[in-house]
């Protein structure tokens, strides 16, 4: 009895996550308002966001949002090496919640090296030791929850420094605000559309077709659906899957279920394109099925959609009685490299 307990505290407590995001957003806001960050010492030509897995994806989505507006090239980076085009010019933005995510901190020491500008987002961990003793900008974040479920302050706080930095207009943080007020208001409904969604998933094997505008929270899906709902699947973008993976769908297969983002403001040459596609894998897919994108801007689109795909994972781990926290495999490989010199 203890050990069912246990589970459904787990389970809940993951939903509970979910259904605070938009209050971590909140305090997110109030702690890059609060932070007290020092202008760049020398000109920013390019920036590179440093960050991987569940602290690595509020980069990738942030990258994607200003490709548009940013007023320098911004990549990012998720490996243990660095591209040798950094230097005392590059802004390195780095993320990790723990401060001690192995790969992060081998790239910061080398970012050091090239005598890059430093500015870190974190809990604590070694990572918060090196920005407090090297002076680096910082900001820090609440500690103890998976880093998985706190997209809301690296999304945010990377917003901050966008701004900060003067890369961007500081309206962004108005449409975030916006953001989080559409969130608020679609609540029980983003929740009921999820739990339909969740139906149809569960026990498949879920393909996430979005635009490239979206192709950060596709990624985003797959792995809330890999962590939380212990599920294999795959994602890709328009126009380039419709270049390969369209000539693959040849034979019929009922575990396949495509989800496609469907976006009024998506290019009209992409917006045919999917239509196209649609027709394709309709005819071998078990279910094909898509997720109406909310929003006046494109935070508030982003967002949305971040929220109600977390959701979608956490409602199919309820239904196939999934503990959506447990990583035992992610912990073993942990130890396993902590063996390694």
């Amino acid at each position: 009895m203890q050990q069912i307990f246990e589970e459904k505290d787990r389970k809940d407590s993951m939903k509970n996550y979910i259904k605070d995001f938009t209050k971590q957003l909140v305090e997110a806001l109030e702690i890059g308002a609060n932070a007290t960050l020092k202008p760049a010492a020398d000109p920013i030509n390019n920036v590179v966001i440093f960050g991987i897995g569940g602290s690595g994806i509020g980069g990738r989505i942030v990258t994607n949002l200003t490709r548009l507006e940013a007023i320098v090239p911004v990549a990012t980076c998720n490996e243990y090496d660095i591209p040798t085009y950094i230097n005392e010019n590059t802004l390195v933005l780095v993320s990790s919640y723990s401060g001690n995510t192995e790969e992060v901190l081998s790239m910061v020491k080398q970012a050091q090296t090239a005598n890059a500008q430093i500015a870190c987002i974190t809990s604590g961990g070694e990572l918060l030791d090196l920005a407090i003793e090297n002076g680096y900008n910082y900001i820090k974040i609440p500690g103890g929850n998976p880093p998985r479920a706190c997209l809301g302050y690296s999304f945010t706080e990377l917003l901050t420094y966008f701004c900060h930095y003067k890369l961007i207009d500081k309206k962004a943080l108005n449409d975030l605000q916006s953001a989080i007020d559409l969130l608020v208001k679609d609540a029980a409904e983003i929740e009921d559309k999820a739990a339909d969604f969740a139906k149809s998933l569960s026990g498949k094997i879920p393909v996430i077709y979005s635009s490239g505008v979206y192709e950060p929270i596709a990624s985003r899906f797959c792995q809330q659906l890999n962590e939380n709902s212990k599920m294999l699947c795959w994602y890709n973008k328009f126009p380039a899957l419709n270049h390969n993976e369209i000539v693959g769908w040849t034979e019929k297969n009922d575990k396949l279920a495509v989800v496609f983002f469907n976006c009024d403001e998506d290019y009209y040459r992409t917006k045919a394109r999917q239509a196209f596609t649609k027709k394709v894998v309709s005819e071998y897919a078990g279910s094909v099925s898509e997720i109406i994108v909310k929003g006046n801007n494109a935070i508030e689109r982003s967002l949305y959609l971040v929220h109600i795909t977390d959701w979608i994972s956490v409602k199919i781990a309820e239904i196939d009685n999934t503990d959506p926290i447990e990583i035992r495999v992610i912990d073993a490989l942990k130890n396993e490299l902590a063996t390694l010199n």
